[in-house]
């Protein structure tokens, strides 16, 4: 079988499987099988694979078409134009959550700040593409999840920002040494009940998408603590749920009646992230 003959067969399996993105998915598991980069693939789609190669590209598909997510498979993930690390500890990040880096380094450009937290960092994605993007700032990595932090350490280490990004075990905010200019989240918000309605196939740890009844539990949480840890004309920016902008931007302003809070919708048009700017007031 040539590279040819096996993405055009596997993309119809996929395809009638209902996977989306079906070739990407294709092309992503038999690069890994064969340990090539996307240019060496199409290069030479007459290679034939050898036998070796077609039983370990199998495989990949057989675990693929139980829903397993072709992320934890290779055990990579792209993330704002860089590679992460992620398995089974953490939650795979999402092309939607680009959306959170982009509004902080936006802040920052008007902004004079000196310290960022990130909250529920799970792969550290957020966190390392900021500090990649802003060498001049001091970051907090925090996870409830010693495991999740586990998963963190190895990106920091990978894309060099290790001394960069202090990785703190705790819940949400607590472990927190100072308040800070900035926190961004992408914290759980999934309704428990949607969540329960996906099981067996959710293969991403609970804890990291489970948000409550209402999917807000969590981020109601966040806000109780917010008064301690953002200073005074900090910023808070999260990631929300479809359907779930009023109900945040209700419990934003509750902690600051006066501040300014902005809803920003992702590319397909779904209200993403809620901003909370306290700058406004001094």
């Amino acid at each position: 079988m040539t590279v040819k003959e096996a993405l055009s067969r596997t993309k119809a399996i996929l395809t009638t499987s209902d996977v989306e993105d079906a070739l990407l998915e294709c092309e992503l598991l038999l690069r890994h099988a064969l340990k090539i980069s996307r240019v060496q693939l199409y290069l030479d789609l007459d290679h034939e694979l050898s036998p070796k190669q077609e039983e370990t590209f199998r495989h990949l598909i057989e675990r693929r078409l139980t829903g397993e997510p072709t992320a934890y498979i290779t055990g990579h993930r792209e993330f704002y134009g860089l590679d992460f690390h992620v398995d089974p500890r953490v939650l795979i990040p999402r092309p939607e959550s680009e959306l959170l880096v982009e509004r902080v380094l936006s802040l920052a450009q008007k902004r004079t700040m000196s310290t960022i937290a990130e909250v529920g960092t799970g792969s550290g994605a957020i966190a390392i593409a900021l500090a990649l993007h802003l060498p001049q700032i001091r970051l907090y990595a925090t996870d409830v999840s010693a495991a999740a932090l586990e998963v963190a350490r190895l990106n920091c280490e990978k894309h060099g920002v290790a001394n960069r990004i202090c990785l703190l075990h705790g819940d949400m905010l607590d472990p927190l040494p100072e308040p800070v200019d900035l926190i961004v989240t992408n914290l759980p918000y999934v309704k428990k009940t949607d969540l329960l309605a996906g099981r067996p196939l959710n293969f991403e740890p609970e804890l990291a998408l489970n948000g409550g009844s209402d999917g807000l539990e969590r981020i109601r949480q966040l806000c109780h603590q917010v008064s301690s840890k953002l200073r005074p004309e900090g910023s808070l920016i999260l990631e929300i749920g479809q359907g779930q902008a009023h109900a945040a931007t209700t419990l934003l302003r509750s902690l600051s009646p006066s501040a300014r809070i902005e809803v920003t919708p992702d590319l397909s048009g779904t209200d993403r992230v809620v901003s909370l700017d306290l700058s406004n007031l001094t």
